[in-house]
């Protein structure tokens, strides 16, 4: 988003816990975030799956990020929340912690509302990044949504790997 009578660029974010670490997404990537439902694990899955769960009558992934961040596995309680991204034309929840807050961002004059993650910063982790945010109370890692749908655990979850099977 860009503020005309500025020239900045704003970015929108959903603020999570996971872990004891402050993360996020832009709100565009949100469909919607949700208490804990019930969560069924499926066997013979990527680890970084928790499960699955029923919303509104659709069965969808729920993914636990803490795996994915090479957090630990995330522990479910009563802070615990869905958030909801869409996917193609499907959704994937993430497991969080807790919600915290909508928070907007402004970048300089012109530029990113982003800095671009640490070059210390494991690959893995780095790679689902869209950058780093410095606030008053931290540092805030903003998640790329695309990036964790499309990880290798996930894609062969849905078949998308890149790989032809000839017939």
């Amino acid at each position: 988003m860009v503020d005309a009578s500025k020239g900045r660029r704003s970015l929108a974010l959903v603020c999570f816990e996971l872990r004891g670490q402050e993360l996020a997404l832009p709100i565009a990537d949100v469909r919607e975030t949700l208490p804990i439902l019930p969560i069924t694990r499926v066997v013979l899955t990527p680890s970084c799956l928790a499960g699955v769960f029923s919303l509104r009558g659709d069965i969808v992934p729920a993914i636990d990020l803490g795996v994915l961040l090479g957090l630990g596995r995330t522990q479910i309680g009563e802070t615990s929340r869905i958030v909801v991204i869409d996917h193609v034309h499907s959704a994937i929840g993430i497991v969080v912690d807790r919600l915290r807050d909508l928070r907007t961002i402004d970048g300089a004059e012109g530029g990113p509302a982003l800095e671009s993650p640490p070059p210390n910063l494991e690959a893995t982790v780095a790679q689902l990044l869209l950058g780093i945010v410095a606030t008053t109370t931290g540092t805030v890692r903003v998640l790329d949504a695309k990036a964790i749908v499309e990880t290798e655990a996930l894609r062969a979850l849905s078949g998308g790997t890149d790989e032809k099977v000839e017939t």
